[in-house]
């Protein structure tokens, strides 16, 4: 096993949109996944279905973990898989054995974490609105760090800890001001947003220099600093092990990040001036993009990496000061690729447009509750017919559409598919692995689907579809 593992350690074609064992059968024109057929998929477990080749989150996992641990070998360095992008218990598992962490951010993330094995030492509670009872959670698993997100909690989770007999590690999450990621709603370090403690004041100059004084000094003497500074105070109860930053997410290649951490060391020094201590460790966040169409630009992990490493390793020579321990906080770059979703296409509707141009609606049995992202953040996908080989060589241009009581139902803006395309063929849509099942949602009483998961043993379902029985069970009233 561990050879087989060993002889996958390749680097991941980063421009893939397919996981890596998906190919297309020559005989029949039909597509498969590791020998099992989409149609055969379909067949099975029913549409629309998640799929998730289970081998490829493996695969990529563990080149995420190798290649940090060969950029940062003169440190310690750690990866958490960001729950958020999809969890379940057989993916916790998963990217668990290949070396990582897994981050939560709510109830429902820490206990299927936990349910699945996942030792409370190798978990990070995030959010921005943590409740008692989840605070109280990780410290009574003992999580590895619960992410400060506001000046305020601090003194909560010391209360609590407190309660509990037992100290707490805590990061201080900084928005650093460096505005980075596809849409506006999932970039997450400018000022204007609810994640993290400012690393400037308020009332703060423009510096352009941020090596110079003026900078540091504005820094010590912003509010990241004196949340720290709070910490320490609490330091019967509270263990401060570091600082954390997310700057966004979608995010293409390394400049964004090298800022981030200069500003984040530039925060490690000025914390070190005003109360003497250095924080063990920081915590650059996720944010690696994917590809989602061909041609999509995707993060060089390797090549970003290394960049950081650099940064890192310069800072800390100059400034006197040990390298801090790394981490970071992949979770599309993992699962994203190595997913997609199967539908049935049903009604084919050609609509006049002006001008003389028309437009083809293939509408599919799934659409905007299995996934919002084109909706909520106009996202791009592309879709192929995987049942057959098309019979003419000619297209046509598609919108595909879901089956909800909705205009902005929409699944892929525009796509070519072959002209021949009909009721009862297969229609695949890949890189859903993340932010899919995850955001799915009941909206007009559907039910959300099964996820597959495929690997060189087979297929089988690891999350069940839902039923009619589960939605009327919560329907209580008589």
């Amino acid at each position: 096993d561990k050879q087989e593992k060993d002889a996958r350690m390749t680097t991941p074609d980063i421009t893939r949109i397919w996981p890596s064992g998906v190919h297309i059968n020559e005989h029949t024109g039909a597509w498969e996944d590791r020998g099992e057929s989409f149609e055969q998929l379909a067949t099975t477990y029913g549409t629309p279905l998640y799929v998730m080749d289970t081998t490829d989150v493996a695969d990529r996992a563990r080149y995420f973990v190798n290649t940090v641990r060969e950029a940062f070998a003169n440190t310690t360095s750690h990866v958490s898989f960001a729950g958020k992008a999809f969890l379940s218990k057989e993916i916790a598992r998963i990217v668990t054995d290949e070396g990582m962490y897994v981050d939560t951010c709510t109830w429902g993330e820490m206990k299927i974490a936990l349910a699945a094995g996942v030792p409370g030492r190798r978990l990070v509670l995030h959010g921005n609105n943590k409740s008692d009872d989840e605070i109280r959670l990780a410290i009574e698993n003992d999580f590895d760090k619960i992410v400060i997100d506001e000046p305020h909690e601090a003194q909560r989770i010391a209360r609590i800890a407190r309660e509990v007999g037992k100290r707490a590690r805590v990061m201080v999450r900084v928005t650093v001001g460096v505005h980075a990621g596809g849409h506006e709603y999932i970039s997450t370090a400018h000022e204007d947003q609810k994640f993290g403690i400012a690393l400037l004041p308020a009332d703060h100059s423009d510096v352009s220099d941020e090596q110079s004084v003026e900078f540091f000094d504005q820094v010590a003497h912003g509010p990241a600093v004196a949340a720290m500074h709070d910490v320490l105070d609490m330091q019967d109860d509270l263990e401060l092990v570091g600082i954390h930053s997310h700057i966004g997410s979608q995010i293409h290649d390394a400049d964004a990040f090298i800022a981030a951490a200069e500003r984040v060391m530039v925060l490690r020094r000025a914390f070190y001036a005003t109360d003497g201590y250095v924080a063990p460790e920081i915590d650059l966040g996720g944010g690696y993009s994917v590809a989602y169409v061909d041609g999509d630009a995707s993060m060089d992990v390797d090549v970003t990496m290394k960049r950081i490493a650099a940064t890192l390793q310069d800072d800390s020579s100059r400034a006197g000061l040990p390298l801090p321990t790394v981490s970071f906080e992949p979770g599309r770059w993992i699962v994203a690729p190595a997913g997609y979703t199967i539908y049935r296409v049903g009604t084919v509707k050609t609509v006049q447009l002006e001008g003389g141009a028309s437009r083809v609606y293939v509408s599919v049995d799934g659409g905007m509750s299995d996934n919002i992202r084109p909706a909520l953040y106009g996202s791009q996908y592309t879709a192929t017919i995987t049942n057959r080989a098309p019979a003419t060589t000619d297209t046509i241009q598609a919108r595909i559409v879901g089956s909800h009581c909705e205009s902005g139902d929409i699944v892929v803006h525009d796509v070519k598919l072959p002209a021949d395309v009909q009721r009862g063929d297969l229609l695949a849509v890949p890189v859903t692995g993340a932010y899919g099942r995850t955001m799915a949602s009941n909206y007009n009483q559907i039910l959300r689907p099964a996820v597959v998961a495929v690997n060189e043993e087979g297929s089988h379902i690891m999350m069940r579809r839902e039923t009619v029985d589960d939605l009327l069970s919560l329907d209580v009233s008589e």
